[in-house]
Order: structure tokens, then C-alpha cells, then sequence
């Protein structure tokens, strides 16, 4: 395997919360966009063009391997809930359409639209879902994790982001907003996603 640093292709502080201990229990050296030197850009946001987490998390990491030259991950990851037809899905992150807002304030405004849609609605089901992928001059691969629970009407916990304290996972039984990282790790979207990434990028060439 490749002695050159790896890039975490994300701006989003939670997400590098999470994926860093993941990669250094790996053995490998993960640097942040900033690390990299590579200045946030409008062109940026019009990578997740596409319609699936799919593309958007392979056309990302192909977008920042081209720019830094080193071997990328990337991820595309959101909330489908069932009773609004797999909504917010691909536009998780921009569902309210606020595009002046970032961070905990743009969180708390597609929260206040998922509240609003769900009102009289009695079936709460949804799914978390993450698709890593993988970029450098060789080849790109991706994988994907799904975690499963419920929505709520009111925030539970502190930690987590995006849609985490209204999400509540069947397998631990609280939100990811109530669970530790470590606990969320364990069972979520974005950890399984990673760990099967992992598996496949550590994995020896003889093996693939």
C-alpha cells in the first residue's frame, strides 16, 4: 500500500470527528483538505450533481484526487425517509434550500422542514445512508452502509450533526444525537461504509 497521505475529502468537521480515528486504527496517515492546501471553492458544490450517493461520493473523491494529486476518500451520505418517498435523500444536505446558511444553523433549518413534513404523519421509518469511495491514479471503488430507526418530533442528545438528534436508531435505541461517537460508530451509515472501504484498500493486491 501507498506511503503517501491519504485525503479526507470533506469540509465537514463531524464527519472528520468520526473518520479520523477510523483511518489512524488503519495504520494510515489521513490529512483534511486544509492539510492538502486546497482552498474551499464555489465549484465545489456543484459536484453532488447526480442523483444517486453513489456518483456524488465517486465524482468527489475523482474531483479531489485531481486536485491534490494524492489518493483521496470522499463520501456522499444522507436520510431517506419512507413516508416522504425516500426524501431528503441526495439532498439531505441542501433540503431547505437555505444556501446562505452552513454548519449548525443550515442543520437546524432542513430539521425545522423535516419536523414540518412529518407533522400528522404516524409512520416514522427511515434509513441513514453513506457511500465511501476511494480515488487515486489507478482505480476508484466505493461502498456503502445503511443503519436503520426512526424519526422523531423533538431533539434528543447533544452530539452528532445533521439530522443525528432526531434519528433514532433500532439498534441502540437512542439518537445518534444521545450516543457517543464511539457507540456510533459501531452501527452507523457512515462507519460501515468506511470499514468496508478500509477492508478493500488494505486488503493485499493478490486478494482483489
Amino acid at each position: 500500500m501507498s506511503s503517501s497521505p491519504l485525503v479526507l475529502a470533506t469540509r465537514s468537521a463531524g464527519k472528520l470527528r468520526e473518520l479520523r480515528p477510523l483511518f489512524a486504527a488503519a495504520g494510515i496517515e489521513a490529512i483534511d483538505l486544509r492539510d492538502a492546501g486546497i482552498v474551499e471553492s464555489p465549484a465545489e458544490d456543484a459536484i453532488e450533481c447526480h442523483d444517486t450517493f453513489e456518483e456524488n461520493a465517486r465524482a468527489k473523491a475523482r474531483y479531489f484526487h485531481r486536485r491534490t494529486g494524492l489518493r483521496v476518500v470522499a463520501d456522499d451520505s444522507g436520510l431517506e425517509v419512507l413516508a416522504l418517498g425516500g426524501r431528503p435523500g441526495v439532498r439531505s444536505k441542501r433540503w431547505s434550500g437555505r444556501a446562505e446558511l452552513s454548519g449548525a444553523a443550515l442543520d437546524a433549518a432542513n430539521n425545522a422542514l423535516l419536523v414540518t413534513s412529518l407533522v400528522g404523519v404516524p409512520d416514522r421509518r427511515a434509513r441513514y445512508v453513506c457511500v465511501a469511495a476511494y480515488a487515486d491514479n489507478a482505480r476508484v471503488f466505493s461502498a456503502r452502509g445503511e443503519v436503520e430507526g426512526e424519526m422523531l418530533d423533538v431533539p434528543r442528545g447533544t452530539e452528532g450533526f445533521g439530522y443525528d438528534q432526531y434519528f433514532r436508531s433500532r439498534e441502540l435505541g437512542v439518537t445518534f444525537g444521545e450516543a457517543s461517537i464511539v457507540a456510533k460508530e459501531v452501527v452507523s451509515h457512515r462507519g460501515r461504509a468506511f470499514r468496508e472501504l478500509l477492508r478493500e484498500l488494505v486488503a493485499p493486491a493478490t486478494a482483489r
